[in-house]
């Protein structure tokens, strides 16, 4: 079985980034494709870096989670902290091999490099799958090339990557590359042989499919090609002619067009150039679905909001929104969010409101008093906060123990007139998935409580029946 490795989110590019919460839907919508392994960004130092890859781990249930390290014990401990709650964790020691990139990135010298290449090699299968992967090969000396090959492969590494980094390769040439390869590294019989092809002549699939021919055993690609294989064009090539040099994968073409398509929209999200925020953030007022809208529809947009419903929560959500559908012409994406606050993930309550006192105004900071009751015990806690608002989820904060990335807070008028009804619902953001609560009332800081204990008590009771 041919695997295919997706290294979408390892593309640099100006105007390319992907938010916290989109890099984890990606990841759902790789991990149901059937991609082999999932590639992800090393850690840069920063403490949301950690968080980014354990939610990714957490999140993808099939795929391999693949994250890269330093030649230093330093970034093994701490890659291998971020990535280790993965169900297929796999740690990527990645290191030039050419003599201008090994000087010019790491300024080492050969033997240098070799050595350094084994010990990470080493110390990072002692603890999980490994991945060695070799920057620029196809400009690499070949006596070395073999050389901090067999030495990876002696140190513990399942699988070697070679890369033609530069792109510079014909197909017929990488193929010739490859098969050398085997004919003078009989240990790569052993192991899994990887590839990968910079797409500066626009030839990356044809390499990649040249080499896949010689015996490639994985292959890189992208969902999101930049500068790299297709991933929607190496799948069906694969899936129409692999057979003619005993060849398949295990992605669902069935599903590739509409997968490659959510995915497309998602990185090519376009932004201003004037604004300083570089979100990622796509505006979804414009999608909507219609009463014509069957439970998969609905399921789809569902997950691209970010959710990760059971069956019956799904047919739940599918119920209320039928009804509402039936209403009124279309249901945009902003009311479905709300659909699924208020049908999905009911859960009994952890956490029951007693009381709330608010003191806010423009001379003072602003106080909450909050009371809570869990299992008949009254809980108390007072914040300073921004505003009323956040004094409030400060409070709650503070009463639990416990804090939650604040995913989303939306306010959406229910009704008109002085006396209008105010929804609001918070997301918040536990173990890479996201929990959704909503608020009804005429009073904006009570609705935006009661919807932030909602979700809270999902998240308690989640975590108490693991």
């Amino acid at each position: 079985m041919l695997k295919v490795s997706d290294i979408t989110m390892k593309q640099v590019a100006e105007g390319f980034s992907l938010t916290f919460k989109e890099k984890i839907e990606l990841s759902k919508l790789l991990d149901k494709l059937g991609v082999s392994v999932i590639e992800v960004e090393g850690l840069s130092g920063s403490r949301s870096d950690a968080l980014r890859i354990k939610s990714i781990a957490l999140a993808v249930t099939d795929s391999v989670v693949a994250a890269p390290v330093e030649l230093s014990e330093e970034s093994i401990a701490a890659t291998w902290a971020a990535l280790q709650q993965a169900k297929h964790p796999r740690l990527q020691v990645c290191a030039p091999v050419s003599s201008v990139q090994m000087e010019y990135l790491y300024h080492k010298k050969p033997d240098a490099m070799l050595k350094a290449i084994a010990d990470a090699v080493r110390a990072c299968a002692a603890l999980t799958d490994t991945e060695f992967i070799a920057q620029d090969a196809t400009r690499s000396e070949p006596e070395f090339l073999c050389q901090v090959i067999g030495a990876a492969i002696e140190a513990g590494a399942k699988t070697v990557t070679v890369m033609d980094s530069a792109g510079r390769m014909l197909p017929n040439e990488f193929s010739a590359f490859v098969a050398g390869l085997y004919q003078i590294i009989p240990a790569l019989k052993d192991v899994t042989l990887g590839i990968g092809c910079a797409n500066t002549l626009a030839m990356a699939d044809s390499c990649v499919i040249a080499a896949v021919a010689c015996g490639a055993g994985e292959v890189k690609a992208a969902a999101y090609p930049i500068d790299s294989a297709d991933l929607g064009n190496v799948a069906r090539i694969i899936a129409a002619k692999g057979d003619s040099f005993g060849a398949q994968t295990g992605i669902r073409v069935t599903q590739l067009s509409r997968s490659i398509e959510q995915i497309n929209r998602m990185c090519s999200t376009d932004r201003s150039k004037t604004s300083p925020f570089d979100t990622g953030v796509q505006e979804e007022s414009g999608i909507y679905l219609t009463a014509h809208d069957d439970v998969q529809a609905v399921r789809m947009a569902v997950e691209r909001l970010g959710y990760d419903l059971s069956e019956d929560e799904v047919l739940k959500v599918y119920e209320a929104f039928s009804r509402i559908a039936a209403k009124k012409t279309q249901v945009n994406i902003r009311e479905l969010d709300a659909i699924v606050a208020s049908a999905a993930m009911q859960v009994p309550p952890t956490y029951v409101l007693e009381s709330y006192v608010i003191t806010s105004g423009n001379t003072v900071s602003a106080t909450a008093h909050m009371k809570l009751v869990k299992n008949g015990t009254a809980l108390e806690g007072v914040y300073l906060g921004d505003g009323p608002i956040d004094a409030a989820f400060l409070a709650i904060e503070q009463i639990t123990g416990q804090h939650y990335e604040l995913d989303d807070f939306q306010i959406q008028a229910v009704t008109e007139g002085r006396e209008a009804m105010g929804q609001t619902v918070v997301k918040l953001r536990a173990g890479g998935k996201v929990y959704s609560g909503r608020g009804i009332s005429t009073d904006i800081v009570g609705a935006s409580i009661h919807a932030y204990l909602s979700a809270l008590n999902k998240i308690a009771y989640e975590e108490e029946t693991v």
